[in-house]
């Protein structure tokens, strides 16, 4: 290096070579507006954030206070520790609630899963008629309310006035016993069904319309038909969607309550007080009065949905790691 190049680099204020005029300025402008950035999306975010505090992590955290209290006849409100919840897991009325959801979930969730797979995948495939019609068809019974859905259902299924039983009538027969003590669950399965097939459906749906078309042309291209194609492209690929619609059937499952707390007034002597988990918890707070005993069932509950999510996620990621 020549000495007229060293006295150019050691210069105060002088350029390397190649560098451009205000390149020095550069970084901290682009730091200020980083900043810039970071502050309009917090705002942005801040309304989300006040409302899930308020709505969810408050209610949550007093619920959580109130659980480790008991309200006793005479001497008023006292601390009792974790008695609320050695008394739930002794709790048969809420045990067989939970059990009732497991058996819930081993059975209409697979099928609910299976049917909106099976509805995505044929409106995936491009050759059915009038697939908009068919597409909202499907999805119009998630818009439908709840308590609107369990009310529809309930007047389908009722014995004396329900159309089945009508039919049945006119035709010599027996009325269905859909509100019977062992067809009660499976009745309830059919309503969750109808209702959440179209909102899976939807998931999966957009699922299948994000995976590149260049893999199915190459796999028509080798000889594949539509089934092969679905079974080893367009399934693989929605593995994701399938996990997420799996955790919010979980979710859901154990939080059921509208359906089986409307059915129960035209059945009263087959769905009682402790049907499910959530209709039990309501019952001992705004009937019974034990809010601090429903705090505990609800944080019990809480962490059962929790637990089974967590064992459904872990299996999912297993069976991606081994294939």
């Amino acid at each position: 290096m020549s000495s007229t190049e060293t006295q150019q680099k050691d210069r105060p204020g002088s350029r390397p070579p190649g560098r451009q005029k205000g390149e020095r300025d550069r970084a901290p402008h682009d730091t200020g507006m980083r900043r810039r950035e970071e502050r309009a999306a917090y705002l942005f975010v801040l309304p989300f954030l006040i409302v899930f505090v308020a709505m969810l992590v408050v209610p949550l955290a007093y619920s959580g206070y109130l659980s480790f209290f008991r309200q006793r006849l005479i001497g008023a409100t006292s601390f009792v520790g974790l008695e609320n919840y050695v008394r739930a897991v002794q709790d048969q009325t809420f045990l067989d609630g939970v059990m009732r959801m497991v058996q819930f979930l081993l059975i209409q969730v697979p099928i609910m899963l299976t049917l909106s797979l099976v509805f995505a995948l044929i409106l995936d495939s491009g050759r059915l008629r009038l697939q908009r019609f068919v597409r909202l068809s499907i999805f119009v019974p998630y818009a439908v309310p709840g308590v609107i859905a369990a009310l529809m259902w309930g007047y389908l299924y009722g014995r004396d006035f329900g159309p089945f039983a009508q039919v049945a009538r006119a035709l010599d027969m027996a009325p269905p016993q859909f509100l019977s003590h062992e067809v009660m669950l499976y009745s309830i399965m059919n309503i969750v069904t109808w209702s959440f097939v179209g909102y899976n459906m939807i998931i999966i749906f957009a699922a299948l319309r994000a995976i590149p078309t260049e893999l199915y042309e190459a796999a028509r291209v080798d000889g594949a038909g539509e089934v092969r194609v679905a079974w080893s492209i367009k399934i693989p690929a929605v593995r994701p969607a399938l996990l997420l619609t799996t955790i919010f059937s979980v979710i859901g499952t154990f939080q059921l309550f509208n359906e089986p707390n409307i059915l129960r007034s035209i059945a009263p002597n087959v769905i009682g007080v402790g049907y499910t988990p959530n209709l039990y918890a309501y019952n001992l707070a705004f009937i019974g009065r034990e809010i601090n005993y429903a705090a505990a069932i609800a944080f019990l509950l809480g962490t059962v949905i929790m637990a089974v999510s967590y064992v459904v996620q872990l299996s999912a990621l297993r069976k991606e790691r081994r294939s």
